[in-house]
């Protein structure tokens, strides 16, 4: 629970004041996101997902990494309202600590997040094969479809060093080699590596090369095949804010794997630090429902296609009138 209490200060202190004000502020906060934010993600992330897969023969390759990063936006959206209704970020919890609530939402926590950063860095660097590259193949929908699936076997075996110190500290009493892994600043900052360092190092350099090809029309942009023009400008839009939404909460993560772990902070430090831990977390949840928004917005298919599966759902018991035509058409 955000509680003052082991401030130990008077109600008038001014820590004591800094500590209550800034817990306000959280649970306004996650309050917002939990009215507004929350389902606005939620049935964004289902639309991209359910029209993506009901156009499977039209899918292309950055459908393919976006349809991954809405189902790792929905993987946020059960941990969200879990944890913002936590003790953690609200003056009111709706539950308390416990170990195993704990390490579940951490490792959905991790895996979505490593899941959401390799699926924008290779749909950068896939973008730049299929412009400098065409024709090859090495970017197509096929091939995505088996590297998402090597993306989520990584993300999941990543995090299973946030299991491995949850298990440790259950059976330290009994395995004295699992005291070494009782260390979560370890687990931090492998997650700070591979989670962040990693990918926007690879991020980086994927638009440097994208930044490098000419923008001159060439034969090749004439090919069918061709990505959409309007990629280009989503691509950069979505890298640019996912990089923005997950620095700060990995910024934080890497404060705190830099400080000693036996070091205290001072009562406003402290408060600050929680606060600002709180607020990255919550940039980091935003990611769920601003890249949804993003992608319909800037994808010129995507209204399209909705409407075509729309059309499919409501002519699903009856024929509609264009079907009907045809079919008199056939008979006479």
């Amino acid at each position: 629970m955000w509680s003052c209490m082991a401030h130990n200060e008077t109600l008038d202190s001014v820590d004591y004041r800094l500590c209550q004000d800034l817990g306000f502020v959280i649970s306004v906060f996650s309050l917002i996101y939990l009215i507004v934010c929350f389902p606005v993600g939620l049935c964004y992330s289902t639309l991209l997902v359910v029209v993506n897969l009901s156009n499977k023969m039209t899918m292309t390759m950055p459908d393919v990494y976006f349809v991954n990063i809405a189902i790792a936006g929905l993987m946020l959206n059960l941990v969200a309202p879990v944890e913002l209704l936590g003790p953690s970020f609200t003056q009111w919890p709706l539950w308390e600590h416990n170990n195993e609530i704990y390490i579940t939402l951490l490792i959905l926590f991790n895996i979505s997040s490593l899941v959401i950063m390799y699926s924008t860095t290779l749909l950068s660097l896939d973008y730049y094969i299929e412009r400098a590259l065409p024709r090859t193949y090495m970017s197509s929908v096929y091939n995505t479809k088996h590297v998402c699936g090597f993306v989520w076997g990584g993300a999941v075996l990543t995090s299973f060093s946030s299991l491995l110190f949850y298990v440790c500290n259950h059976v330290s009493t009994k395995i004295i080699e699992c005291s070494k892994m009782q260390n979560k600043e370890a687990a931090d900052t492998i997650m700070l590596f591979i989670g962040y360092v990693v990918p926007v190092m690879a991020v980086l350099y994927a638009l440097v090369l994208i930044l490098r090809i000419r923008k001159e029309s060439t034969p090749l942009d004439l090919d069918s095949a061709r990505l959409d023009p309007s990629t280009h400008s989503l691509l950069l839009a979505s890298v640019c804010i996912q990089i923005l939404l997950w620095t700060p909460y990995y910024m934080i993560l890497l404060v705190h794997t830099m400080l000693n772990p036996g070091r205290e902070f001072s009562r406003q430090n402290s408060s600050t630090h929680s606060f600002l831990r709180c607020m990255s977390m919550l940039l980091a949840f935003s990611s769920s429902f601003v890249i949804p928004l993003l992608y319909k917005r800037m994808n010129k298919n995507f209204s399209q296609k909705l409407k075509e599966l729309l059309k499919q759902l409501i002519c699903r018991e009856q024929a509609c009138p264009h079907e009907q035509s045809l079919a008199q058409q056939a008979i006479t």
